[in-house]
């Protein structure tokens, strides 16, 4: 279930809004720069599905952005339990950082938090299956897939080199409550 958490980001015990409504969720995100829709298969995918026929299933979708945006490149990821790189790919993810352009996933299946660092505001996006989130270039987040890790994502990039963060050395990730996926 699509979920967003809005922490203070002076004090995490500060919950400032939780909320499951798809229409605030996404309005909440557009007033701190991002976004997020859903997108439907055109065709019926399986957790076995490869990462041709998952780009082949959301094509429209992805050329649409492609046009809309520029992006050039697009990919998909797998992270499934028990992956023994995991532990040190969560822990990169979880360093509060920037790119120089926009970082934009869609969740294909499993589920992972986005945290956004706006302003005095934290922002956790837990996006699911059929969710797209855009993350403008330049915001600082991190991202948590949860202790096990488990979601499958295409990834849409402007630059070939894909994705190059820029971290910020702010602690503020240590004191947000981190994913526990259901």
């Amino acid at each position: 279930m699509t979920q967003l958490i809005v922490y203070s980001a002076k004090n995490a015990d500060d919950v400032l809004l939780d909320t499951v409504d798809f229409a605030l969720i996404k309005e909440e995100l557009e007033q701190a720069g991002a976004s997020i829709e859903r997108w439907k298969a055109e065709q019926p995918l399986t957790s076995d599905s490869t990462s041709e026929e998952i780009l082949n299933a959301y094509k429209p979708q992805i050329d649409r952005l492609k046009d809309e945006r520029g992006y050039g490149n697009a990919d998909v990821i797998h992270v499934r339990p028990g992956n023994p790189n995991w532990p040190a790919m969560r822990q990169k993810f979880l360093s509060e950082h920037t790119h120089d352009e926009d970082e934009v996933r869609f969740f294909v299946e499993g589920s992972g938090a986005f945290y956004l660092h706006v302003d005095d505001k934290v922002y956790q996006i837990v996006g699911t299956a059929d969710d797209l989130l855009s993350v403008p270039r330049g915001t600082k987040h991190w991202f948590d897939g949860g202790a096990e890790g488990h979601f499958t994502v295409i990834r849409l990039f402007t630059d070939a080199t894909g994705w190059i963060a820029h971290y910020t050395g702010d602690a503020i990730a240590d004191s947000v409550p981190t994913y526990e996926a259901a």
